[in-house]
């Protein structure tokens, strides 16, 4: 890792992202872009997760879950909260949670 910070957060994703690959695409994005973390599914049809990198990886990706998703989806909204500054990552890899 560089000596950028590291940043752990939450997300939500609203629309159209069940059924249309939405967390295998997260999961080869956050993977390419060295993010760790989880996703999965709600019972209110939306995509939960959490990453975890260095400040610009973790800009990056968030800028992937609001803009650009599976190539099927249709993002309403991205929501991410509780961002802070972590000492070190607690994710070795992206995992999708069933």
């Amino acid at each position: 890792m560089s000596s950028e910070k590291l940043i752990s957060l939450e997300f939500e994703i609203f629309g159209k992202v069940q059924g249309v690959y939405f967390r295998k695409y997260t999961e080869r994005a956050a993977n390419r872009l060295d993010v760790k973390g989880w996703c999965t599914n709600t019972d209110q049809n939306t995509v939960k997760g959490m990453i975890q990198g260095n400040s610009s990886n973790i800009e990056s990706m968030k800028n992937w879950l609001e803009k650009t998703g599976s190539p099927r989806s249709k993002i309403e909204k991205a929501v991410f909260c509780n961002e802070k500054e972590i000492e070190h990552l607690t994710y070795d890899s992206f995992k999708i949670v069933r």
